[in-house]
């Protein structure tokens, strides 16, 4: 198996990819009709979907079946009456309080985050390719994890370069040996999905350290059920109702061997001026968690305590949304005044769980991404059942020099970045921001990959003046225990609001829509 940044094996993926969005151009435009459906006009305007693979219409104009009983309901609408129900949805989450944070953004640091009226549908039969897909990525991450931090046998067999691991900076040389309660790392993983045709899924990256989002899946939800109950009574969606459930018994299932009595589970939160701060109160509420700070926490006779009105309490799981840096002044950070004095001693020891683990973090980086494919067949045997988008790994002089030539066209991406920041979209980008990010580039190529610009799927979303595509990607959620991995069906749509955007991220200006997957 060639290695993905391999010139000629990478270069024929690279137009492979192109290959079908040329396909889907062409086909596109052969069956483009400009026409309008009654009251809504779907898609009254075509010229930023052309080239696209729609998840409504495919290639053309006639509705695929997943979205046959909703395009008959929606035929019926009255536009104006849309318009109120978005409104209705709008001040729901503005009195709920689901907001993000800008970091930067002085102006508006917090924000409410936009969301579109019109569900993204997915067939049964399309989620269990990819729910099948994911599982077997996700386990191998988890062995990946805890193979880097023990025998390293990938690096023996020479999959990976050594220097990939040694010179990274979110490999723990304080993790090595230590094997976590239940031997999990990777106890909630979000796998963000694109899609680029009918049968073309692509994994676009793993976050496998905090992933952020499901919050958001669950509000959409509840707001979709709430604006529209009809649709519910009409279309057969699976449910994603029970994910705090679920992610209570998964972090149960992973609390240390010696605690026999129902485990205590706080949420380790850096305060309220976090952009992701809604989702951790949140989950906390819902997980019937505590939700704490670093400060509420100490070590406490070999364990980690927690303060409550009647004294410090132990805590057997916690589920951490702070970066490793962060979490231990002790052992990381002298100067974070986040983490808890003592924590990974106490972790090392087997006194508490932490999830995610320390040091998983490496499976975020999207140079380890590019060699996802091979990690995938060397703990299970097997193929992947996802494909990776193909990656040039800028830290390579050849890979480099094809990046700076075709910078033009491709999109390159911070290898720790995320939520959208540190990334050029070359096709998008003006000649003096391309300028610009060569010479950072050029500095640190270490610091960067490079893949080509996807042709994202399509979905509709309500405009003003009806219904219009916009580009999607997907992550679903996985919650792992020694035992089982659980997916919750669908997970969180990101969608690109502004026409012709390919970047989904809220920080952006992308938004969110809830995602149905078919019982059928």
């Amino acid at each position: 198996m060639s290695k993905p940044s391999d010139g000629k094996s990478l270069l024929a993926s690279s137009l492979t990819i192109r290959k079908i969005s040329l396909k889907i151009t062409q086909s596109a435009i052969k069956n483009h009709r400009v026409g309008k459906t009654p009251n809504t006009g779907y898609y009254p305007v075509m010229d930023d979907a052309v080239g696209y693979f729609d998840e409504m219409t495919g290639a053309g104009q006639t509705r695929r079946k997943a979205y046959r009983d909703y395009g008959d309901w929606i035929d019926e609408q009255d536009i104006k009456q849309l318009r109120r129900k978005s409104a209705e949805a709008e001040n729901f989450f503005r009195r709920t309080g689901i907001t993000f944070n800008v970091y930067g953004a002085a102006e508006a640091a917090e924000r409410l985050i936009p969301f579109d009226i019109v569900p993204r549908i997915i067939s049964g039969r399309e989620w269990n390719k990819i729910a099948r897909g994911i599982e077997q990525r996700v386990r191998a991450i988890n062995a990946f994890l805890y193979d880097i931090y023990h025998r390293q046998e990938i690096l023996r067999a020479g999959r990976i370069p050594l220097e990939l691991i040694a010179n990274n900076n979110a490999f723990l040389p304080q993790m090595i040996g230590v094997s976590p309660p239940r031997n999990v790392y990777t106890h909630i993983v979000g796998v963000d999905i694109v899609r680029t045709g009918e049968d073309e899924i692509y994994v676009l990256e793993d976050n496998a350290r905090t992933p952020s989002g499901v919050s958001y899946m669950l509000e959409n939800r509840e707001t979709m059920l709430q604006m529209f109950p009809e649709l519910f009574s009409k279309i057969r969606v699976k449910s994603v109702s029970d994910y705090p459930d679920n992610l209570r018994r998964s972090l149960s299932e992973c609390a240390p061997e010696r605690i026999s009595e129902k485990p205590t589970i706080a949420v380790l939160t850096p305060g309220i001026n976090n952009s992701a701060y809604f989702e951790h109160s949140f989950l906390a509420d819902q997980m019937g968690a505590e939700l704490v700070e670093g400060h509420d926490l100490r070590v406490d006779n070999g364990r980690i305590a927690m303060r409550t009105t009647q004294g410090f309490e132990p805590v057997d799981v916690i589920y951490r949304r702070i970066d490793d840096e962060y979490l231990d002044p002790l052992n990381f950070r002298s100067d974070s005044l986040l983490g808890v004095p003592g924590l990974l001693d106490v972790y090392r020891a087997g006194g508490v769980t932490i999830a995610n683990a320390p040091g998983t973090g490496l499976a975020d980086d999207k140079a380890i991404y590019s060699y996802l494919p091979d990690i995938v067949e060397f703990y299970t045997g097997e193929a992947p059942l996802l494909k990776n988008v193909p990656t040039w790994r800028c830290s390579e002089p050849s890979s480099l020099s094809y990046v700076i030539e075709h910078i033009e066209e491709l999109v390159v991406k911070e290898v720790h970045g995320s939520g959208g920041y540190g990334l050029l979209v070359g096709p998008t980008s003006s000649k003096r921001e391309i300028r610009r990010f060569l010479k950072k580039l050029k500095s640190r190529p270490g610091n960067y990959i490079a893949q080509p610009t996807l042709a994202l799927s399509t979905v509709p979303i309500l405009t003003r003046e009806g219904l219009a595509p916009r580009h999607v990607d997907l992550r679903p959620f996985a919650l792992v225990t020694p035992d089982q991995i659980r997916i919750s069906p669908g997970g969180l749509t990101r969608v690109a609001l502004k026409k012709g955007s390919l970047v989904v991220n809220s920080s952006q200006g992308g938004g969110t829509k809830d995602t149905w997957v078919l019982d059928q």
